[in-house]
């Protein structure tokens, strides 16, 4: 999953002359909380909603109306802007980037192709976006966490008996977090079970895997089978 087939393009941007006015009513008409900065088309800052709202505030004190819009309208946003911005590279994976964001306690960063050139930006919002891709959550479903002992196909035996019942896999995740040594988390998400087997499916898991809880989405039921462990 590469940072290009999700980033938000093309790129809403403001220039090193504009005002603050003008980056407010843009970040107001296109609905975006963060605004690259260029100056003669290349990229020299960031600026978010919250430098604005920061800078618009600090300066407003004890004005009227009229006064605050006529103030911000000559603030440039070369002075409240972030110069030297962290961007990631088009070709960095998603978890690349969220790594980025969270080591650097930002929302949001500038794509940029090979050349350096701008291309995009992707933001903490995006990154959800790929979390509801990824585990199909939107389109409700059952979700089973489970602890295999990690063993060859172990997670195949498990699709396997969920196919038997004719059901439709819509995800898997695998990870080793939260698992004693020698097993593995996974969290399968289904489709299109038949009701009246779903219990005998999960006695089935049950015999291959320790069925840690199940999440049914459609019915908005949650069952707690084993008590997670959390480190």
């Amino acid at each position: 999953m590469l940072v290009k087939n999700w980033m938000n393009k093309p790129v809403i941007t403001v220039d090193l002359t504009d005002s603050i006015l003008d980056a407010i009513n843009l970040i107001k008409a296109h609905n975006i909380r963060m605004l690259p900065v260029t100056e003669k088309g290349n990229l020299v800052g960031v600026v978010s909603d919250r430098d604005l709202k920061k800078a618009s505030a600090s300066d407003a004190i004890l004005l009227e109306e009229h006064d605050i819009q006529y103030l911000i309208s000559k603030v440039k946003i070369k002075d409240i802007m972030t110069k030297n911005p962290i961007t990631v590279p088009h070709d960095f994976t998603i978890e690349e980037t969220a790594e980025v964001l969270l080591s650097n306690k930002i929302s949001g960063v500038p794509v940029t192709n090979d050349k350096g050139g701008l291309v995009g930006i992707i933001t903490q919002t995006d990154l959800f976006r790929v979390i509801f891709s990824l585990t199909g959550v939107a389109k409700k479903g059952i979700q089973f966490a489970l602890k295999l002992i990690d063993k060859p196909r172990c997670i195949q035996e498990i699709t396997d008996i969920v196919r038997n019942y004719g059901s439709r896999v819509s995800s898997i995740l695998t990870s080793y977090e939260r698992a004693p040594s020698g097993y593995r988390m996974i969290y399968i998400r289904i489709f299109d079970i038949d009701r009246p087997s779903l219990q005998r499916l999960i006695e089935e898991i049950r015999e291959k895997a320790t069925l840690i809880y199940m999440i049914d989405h459609n019915r908005r039921k949650r069952y707690i089978y084993e008590p997670e462990d959390t480190g």
